[in-house]
């Protein structure tokens, strides 16, 4: 169990299109959580300022970081090395400072399996139905109907894994789902009554993989 003082870990993964990177801005702007920096070999997408949103580094560069096993965390989503250093995060966690990560399923598998000794909550986000989740990812800056369908199959795999999460949330409504995970924050520092329904989440689990 962590000391008082320490900060705490949140974690927001969810489908691609489903809304994490939205959700963990606003998470950081209102709740005063630092955004964990992850390290890329992707491109930069248009809107993305590199050293704000990302670490734009080559595969040789990354791969380097591997082998000095700085990484708290990494993984390969859709062709491109993702990761998290462990200095920047342990850093502000012992200064008691809140960190929030926008990270896929094999991350927060590895963050969990460390054990860190800080307290961690995670959340999974999913859409309302896949054909949501299909016009979302058709009206972002993805027009190619090959990269839709790649993250459409992805997501059929990810959401399998959202049983490793402490909750689950339905992102039908962004002020509706921000309130929800904002409130289980509160709730799981406070110790206070947490206001979840598991068996809705299964149902629709089972809706969605249907």
């Amino acid at each position: 169990m962590s000391k008082k003082k320490d900060g705490i870990m949140v974690v927001l993964s969810s489908p691609s299109g489903a809304g994490k990177t939205t959700l963990v801005k606003l998470l950081s702007k209102d709740k005063n959580f630092h955004i964990s920096v992850s390290h890329t070999t992707r491109e930069p997408r248009p809107n993305e300022i590199a050293n704000k949103d990302y670490y734009f580094v080559n595969k040789k560069k990354f791969e380097s970081l591997i082998k000095n096993e700085e990484f708290l965390e990494f993984a390969k989503v859709f062709s491109n090395l993702y990761g998290t250093t462990r200095t920047q995060v342990i850093e502000k966690l012992e200064k008691g400072e809140d960190v929030i990560f926008d990270i896929d399923w094999q991350g927060a598998d590895q963050i969990k399996n460390k054990r860190l000794n800080y307290k961690l909550i995670t959340f999974f986000i999913l859409p309302p139905s896949k054909k949501v989740l299909f016009e979302r990812l058709s009206n972002r800056d993805m027009k190619d109907k090959l990269i839709v369908e790649e993250r459409m199959k992805e997501f059929s795999r990810d959401v399998l894994h959202w049983i490793n999460y402490d909750y689950v949330i339905v992102n039908d409504n962004l002020d509706e789902c921000y309130s929800k995970i904002s409130n289980l924050i509160d709730a799981e520092i406070n110790n206070g009554s947490k206001d979840y329904d598991k068996e809705y989440i299964r149902k629709h689990i089972n809706k969605l993989t249907s």
